[in-house]
Parts: C-alpha cells; structure tokens; sequence
C-alpha cells in the first residue's frame, strides 16, 4: 500500500508537523507500506518532495531562501519560487500517487475537519479521526461545553470576541473576569493546538493582562509611544530593525506574517516590508497607532480557571468495534504549564506513566477519558490533557485528535506500554483509520478490499514470523541510545524482527521487553527491570491485548 505522509500545512505548529513527517517516514514499516512525501506548504497547496526535503532542522531550513537576509515561511515568498523546486499535485490526482493519506498535520486546517472533508471528496482514505471529532476537537470552546454534558465536569470559563474585547472598558472587564475566575487566569486562542496562543496571567496586571489577551486573538498594538521599541523605530540600528522584525516570523511566539494593518487594509508578507514600512511611517513623521493582525487571527478568546493539581496526557485507541480504551497516563510534572516552550524547547521537563497517585484515581482518570472520546465522536485515536485534583476529581481539557509525532511523543510510549512499538503503532493507526474510514459508506468495495489486503500481510507476518535480529549494549547511555535507534531502523525496514539484550556483565543480561524502549538512561532502565509492572500497565496491556495480537 503506497502511504502519502502529509506534513506541513498552513496552521502555525508546521514545524511540529516537519519533524512529525521525519518520523513517520523513518518509522514506518518499509515490508508493508511504500511512503510517499506530500509537503502541504502555507498556500495549503500539496507538494511531491524526496526524502532529503526532511534532513533540516526546521522547515525553514528546507524551504528555498530569496536574498533578503531573512528567514521567512513560503507564505512570504513569490509562489515561483517554491513551483521552481517542489512540483504541485492536484487533490483530483492524489490517487495516481497513493492509496491512503498519512495526516501528521496540526492546528486549523490540517486537523479540523477541512483537509479530512477534502480528501473524503475524492475519495482518499486518511488516518485520524473523521469529520466529526476533528471538528471538535479543534474547538476548544465547544470542548469545554462538550465535555461537561458528557461527565458533568464543572470548570469556570468565559468568553469574548474580538469586537466586544476593542469596545470593553478593559480595566473593568479584567476586574469582572478575575472575580469570577479567580487568579491566575489562563487565556486560550481556542482553535489553535501544541498549546500555541495559551498565556497564564499570574498578577493582578492590566497590561500583563491586555498583552496576553493580544498575543490570543493574534494581533499588535504599535502606538507612538507605546510598543515595544517601535517608539525608537528610527533610532535603531539597521541590525536592530532586522533583529525585531524576524522575530515577528516565529510561529510559535510570533505574530508571523502574512499580516494585515487593520487600519488601512494593507498586507505585509515579508519582514523585509515590514521594516520598510515603518521606515517609512517615522521619517514622514505618520506613524499612529496602528493594529497589526494576523491574516488567520482569532475572533473569540476563551478564559480558564486556573486548575491545581497534577497534570497529565492520556492517549485512546479502539477496537474493531469502537470500543474506546484509554492508555496509561502519563504525569506531567517539573513545570510551570505544559505550554508549547515545555512540550518542545525545555528539557527540564519530567514525565512519568502512570500518574503518581493511587490505582484506583488512575482507572478514574482512564475511565473519564474514553467516555468524553467516545461520547465527543472522535474515532481511531486521541490524547486527551487533564489535571487531577487534590480532591479527587478528574478534570479534561484539549483533545488532541492528531497528537504530536516526535519519536518520544507521550503517545508513542503509551504505545509502548501496551507493546506496540513506533512502527506497529504507525501500522495500527493505518489500518484502525482503514476501518473507521469504512464506517462511513462512501468508497466501501475499494476501502475494504485495501483492509482485507493489509490484514493478509500482516496475517503472514504471523504464521511466517520475520527471523529474529538481536541488539546487544552495554551499560553506557550512549550505547541504549545506539541500540533503540537501531531497533527503530530495524523495526521500519520490515525484514527482521528486532528484540534488545542489555547486557549488564559477563554473568548478568536482560531481554528488554517493548514497554521499556523509552527509558532514556541506564539508571531508569535498571530501575525498572528491578521492580514490578505497575498494576495499571498490566491491567491495561491485557485490556488491549486483542488490538495488538494483530501486530506483534
């Protein structure tokens, strides 16, 4: 079967989606699936790209540069640049290509409903949960409504849009919003994901306050005399010009462009204009107040109580009769908010599975998760945030209906748990999306013989096992680190069947089981074969042992 592994696309965690299109190419299973790399650049047009288009550190790296001395997205450059270098394909061709649609996209757009309702146009099967649960799970509005008629969760909320925030008394409507939330406040863009647009307001500040509510609709105040150092504009150094407006590309903190003044309707693509613009603002003495928005800024922004206690992530597959079963959750802890900064630049991070409190309060947290996937219409698989707290009670938040694909994404070691390493569960996922794809009735004879196809191959796989290829390290943490990505690479290549011997001493050596492959040093693997299987894991790997029969 010829997979397309869609990755990049218009929304701004793109890059978090580049380095997801490396994993799934590196991980999937090479002896049942043929990949195909369908690059979706900011135009949301769909690009046929080699493998070396992922051996960048970032997809700013990958894309072609024009010569102003900035690094900009694709969105910022003349189209003839890209159609130069990576050749177009239509949706009305995508079946010429491949047969199925790997999505490893995130944030609107790409994990919303809109790419899922445009290749069930033509007919192209995809993985990831369907029409429904991707439109819900993007809104993190309608989520919260959702989840409390589902499990009758009481969490404080409220909202605003755009137009009523400009024409607020804000000082009056910030004082209203801490009287009924309390502090601190967490303010929301509500339809972005990876934790972009989330700002924690700790201290009773109305310009603290003013700029986080900004930063989530997506828009910038210049004042005269105000922002940032836009009021020394022209007393800046060219480097310093360069140095601010480059800032402004960042997806993830950033503004970025394509951006509009409000004021006056004109765009901006490309910091180099933006600098030129306001060069020319200062020295004709013209520069105003101004609001600069990105094109795809948002019209509402949701406020939060802020909920102590632990925080954890909790993936859900299914079987072939839907039936939702939650993963082991995983805690997230060592971190002021598990925002996009911790989830992908800080290393301080920790995470342990399952969460550290009792048996009984992690079967709570399972059994909540799978009934709001279930009852929310989401399908095939999700990750589900959530905060246990002091008292007891389980409180959900954010369904994530294409969690993040980095080789340690908090899925993948869920996965692991259960057995299944990141190759099977590329290979589940693929043909649980086969399944769920059926359900629908539309292109059933073609969708169900490509099912019964893959479910032939991996059928023999059982009754002809792939000869066994051991991987043998010593007790350095250079050598585990060697030893899984060999398994990885070994485990894709889909011609052996790939099992670790961590060999302690002459006189001493384990076989490490699957559940182990995300321990990250020596000392948390010896630590874990010295003690037994935390009752969760066990209960939850025999729960799910007739989903992963099928793959190991």
């Amino acid at each position: 079967m010829k997979i397309g592994i869609f990755f990049g696309g218009p929304a701004r965690e793109r890059e978090v989606s580049y380095a997801g299109g490396r994993t799934a190419l590196a991980n999937l299973d090479k002896g049942l699936f043929e990949p195909v790399l369908v690059f979706v650049d900011g135009r949301g047009r769909f690009r046929l790209v080699e493998p070396d288009f992922l051996d960048f550190l970032s997809l700013r790296d990958a894309l072609p540069q024009d010569s102003s001395g900035f690094s900009v997205y694709d969105e910022s450059l003349d189209i003839a640049v890209l159609e130069a270098t990576l050749p177009e394909i239509r949706p009305e061709n995508f079946r010429d290509h491949f047969d199925l649609a790997f999505l490893a996209m995130h944030g609107p757009d790409c994990e919303d409903g809109a790419v899922q309702g445009l290749l069930e146009w033509y007919k192209m099967p995809y993985t990831g949960p369907g029409l429904v649960g991707s439109a819900v799970g993007i809104n993190k509005i309608l989520q919260n409504e959702l989840i409390a008629l589902a499990n009758g969760q009481q969490k404080k909320t409220a909202t605003i849009s755009r137009d009523a925030y400009e024409k607020a008394d804000k000082a009056q409507f910030f004082q209203s919003l801490t009287s009924h939330l309390g502090l601190p406040i967490v303010v929301k863009a509500p339809h972005q994901g990876s934790s972009i647009g989330v700002v924690i307001v700790r201290e009773p500040d109305l310009a603290q306050f003013c700029r986080a509510v900004e930063q989530c609709f997506f828009t910038m105040t210049i004042q005269p005399d105000g922002w940032s150092k836009l009021s020394e504009w022209a007393g800046l150094s060219t480097d310093a010009k360069h140095e601010l407006a480059q800032k402004m590309v960042s997806l993830d903190s950033g503004i970025s462009f394509p951006v509009v003044i409000e004021q006056t309707g004109e765009v901006i693509r490309h910091p180099g204009d933006f600098v030129k613009k306001l060069d020319a603002l200062t020295a004709t003495s013209a520069l105003t107040t101004s609001t600069l928005a990105s094109l795809n800024a948002e019209d509402e922004v949701l406020f939060e109580e802020f909920i102590s206690g632990q925080e954890f992530s909790c993936g859900v597959i299914q079987d072939d009769d839907q039936i939702a079963i939650a993963l082991p959750p995983t805690e997230i802890y060592n971190v002021t908010s598990f925002d996009f900064e911790s989830k992908y630049k800080l290393n301080t991070t920790k995470k342990r599975i399952p969460v550290e409190t009792t048996l009984e309060n992690n079967r709570k947290i399972q059994q909540a998760v799978a009934d709001v996937f279930t009852r929310l219409g989401i399908n095939v698989y999700s990750r589900i945030d959530g905060f246990l707290t002091p008292d007891g009670r389980v409180l959900l938040h954010d369904p994530n209906t294409i969690p993040g694909m980095s080789p340690s994404s908090l899925i993948f070691k869920q996965m692991a748990e259960i057995g299944l390493d990141l190759s099977k569960s590329l290979t589940y996922l693929i043909r649980q999306s086969l399944r769920e794809r059926i359900r629908t009735g539309k292109d059933t004879f073609h969708l169900k013989q490509l099912l019964a196809d893959l479910d032939a191959q991996l059928a023999n796989r059982k009754a002809n096992p792939l000869p066994e290829r051991v991987i043998s390290f010593g007790s350095s943490d250079e050598e585990l680190a060697a030893a899984k990505q060999q398994y990885n690479e070994l485990a894709a290549a889909g011609t052996v069947r790939p099992s670790l011997m961590y060999i302690k001493s002459k006189a001493e050596a384990h076989e490490i089981p699957v559940h182990f492959l995300f321990k990250d040093t020596i000392a948390d693997l010896e630590a874990a074969l010295s003690q037994p299987r935390h009752p969760l894991l066990l209960e939850t790997a025999e729960r799910t042992a007739h989903i992963t029969e099928r793959y190991t």
